[in-house]
């Protein structure tokens, strides 16, 4: 039985959230730099470079729900969730580091393995941490409204984090001399880089971690009890056996293939297809954080206004629409050309609005699968995040190393060059990877917009949930929301940019 909670502190909520820079750190590094760096820079061909990263998605995949379920019966003084969360802290930062530094002199094999063996253990510890600090969420704010603030508060971190790394990365640690020497292409940089985001990543865990210790008292405990592997495999299966989840998992993995495809193939586009500037790639990035920012902060009141679900098929259709717009117009012949003002003015305005859109996308598709979990438990008895928290980043993981496995095909089958210069790739490869993507990527992010519009949780029903539970005794009651002032009107009922 846990203690009655006091109210969240701001001084709680911003240290839990300060927990999501370690994670975009990690992610903005892997997906923006990692498939560029062991492709132009170290020289492995970009198909086996996507499919180490296939591996190692696989292999996260798999360790998820493993730590989840362990993570969800653990008992230590120290709680559930805090013990895996303060492990993490050195591993994942030492390889994160180690990952972007490897011997010089290794066959393309050794290479190989040097390659996996990082990921591997970046993937193993960074899951240590991110599963039980996003199951913490859940159980921190159980209200409607209030979980997506969290969850929004949590994702604005993450975008400054994130993208603020992207940034110092193209404008200071890996800068573009005005010779054209330096840049992202040059090996020299990702020692400093490498190492700034290791130690952030390093402090954001423990910084989190010690700021959130003082909720254990009124965080769920793990049950008492003893627990055969085939009980449990049934406990997971019955856990799983859910058409919330099995909406909200199915979305996921639309989006996760599209995103992991989008992602690996991202700075391609702006070095490439665009021609732009290390200054003017930073530039997008900045840009990208004040949408983000906007679209994070702005996605609880969309979520009021039209509920999570609608609220994010209308943001997920038009962050689509807006995303591959520059790319459909250049196709088309119609974009102004390359190394204009006009042209970088309009990529500045569509990423601003784009990440806008996906960044309110991101915050209510988290808070849709948060709301499973009272689902679940009305269903089954026992309360599970860590499990379907697990279980959602499985198939997401798994079928991203497909998206990843797809750049590597794309750029494959267009033929494109190594040590390729800006500028001085041929037009028709430009092209056919435009081409190319359009497709992928729209189909994708479709599929996913259509899978999400049976999702069947909306606030009726989850405030059901949390008074059964309540009634059972096995949660707090909702708070009931002040009354509206006579005035106010009555409330109606990750990534898609090249």
């Amino acid at each position: 039985m846990t203690a009655s909670r006091p109210p969240l502190s701001l001084a709680t909520k911003l240290l839990y959230a300060v927990g999501a820079v370690a994670n975009a750190v990690k992610l903005r590094g892997l997906s923006t730099f990692l498939m560029l760096f062991y492709n132009q820079v170290v020289g492995l061909p970009p198909q086996t470079v996507t499919f180490v990263l296939m591996v190692a998605l696989v292999f996260d995949a798999i360790v998820d729900p493993l730590v989840g379920q362990v993570s969800d019966n653990f008992k230590s003084r120290l709680g559930r969730r805090h013990p895996f969360m303060y492990a993490a802290a050195i591993p994942v930062s030492v390889a994160f580091f180690l990952l972007w530094n490897p011997p010089a002199g290794l066959s393309d094999g050794q290479m190989v393995a040097y390659l996996l063996a990082c990921l591997l253990t970046v993937r193993l510890f960074d899951t240590f941490f991110e599963l039980p600090h996003s199951t913490l969420a859940p159980e921190l704010a159980k209200d409607y409204d209030e979980r997506t603030k969290l969850i929004s508060l949590r994702m604005l971190f993450a975008v400054i984090g994130g993208l603020g790394m992207t940034v110092m990365a193209y404008q200071v640690f890996l800068k573009e001399n005005p010779d054209g020497t330096g840049g992202v292409l040059a090996r020299d940089g990702y020692f400093a880089y490498s190492l700034t985001a290791a130690l952030l990543i390093f402090g954001c865990i423990l910084l989190s971690t010690a700021g959130t210790q003082n909720q254990i008292p009124y965080l769920r405990q793990a049950p008492t009890r003893k627990i055969t592997f085939k009980a449990m495999a049934r406990e997971v299966a019955a856990t799983l056996n859910n058409r919330a989840f099995v909406i909200a998992t199915i979305t996921g993995m639309f989006v996760a293939i599209a995103t992991g495809a989008r992602n690996a193939l991202e700075i391609y586009f702006g070095l490439y297809f665009w021609e732009l500037t290390q200054t003017q790639l930073a530039g997008l990035v900045t840009v990208s954080v004040l949408g983000a920012a906007v679209g994070v902060v702005a996605a609880p009141q969309v979520a009021r206004r039209l509920g999570k679900k609608h609220g994010a098929i209308l943001m997920f259709a038009s962050a689509l629409l807006v995303g591959v717009s520059p790319v459909v117009a250049r196709l088309f012949g119609i974009m102004p050309p390359n190394g204009t003002g006009l042209l970088y003015g309009l990529l500045v305005v569509e990423t601003v609005i784009n990440t806008a859109l996906a960044g309110g996308t991101g915050v209510l598709l988290v808070s849709l699968v948060a709301d499973v979990i009272e689902d679940a438990e009305v269903k089954t008895g026992r309360r599970s995040e860590g499990l379907l928290m697990s279980a959602d980043n499985l198939f997401k993981k798994l079928v991203s190393g497909v998206g990843v496995f797809i750049s590597g095909s794309v750029l494959a089958i267009i033929a494109f060059p190594k040590n390729a210069q800006r500028g001085q790739v041929d037009p028709e490869i430009i092209h056919n990877m435009g081409l190319i993507y359009l497709p992928v990527i729209g189909v994708l992010f479709g599929l996913g917009i259509v899978s999400l519009s049976f999702f069947n949780i909306d606030k009726a029903k989850h405030e059901d949930n949390l008074a059964r539970l309540a009634a059972a005794g096995r949660a707090e009651p909702p708070e009931p929301e002040p009354p509206a002032p006579d005035t106010a009107p009555s409330t109606p009922p990750h990534p898609f940019k090249a």
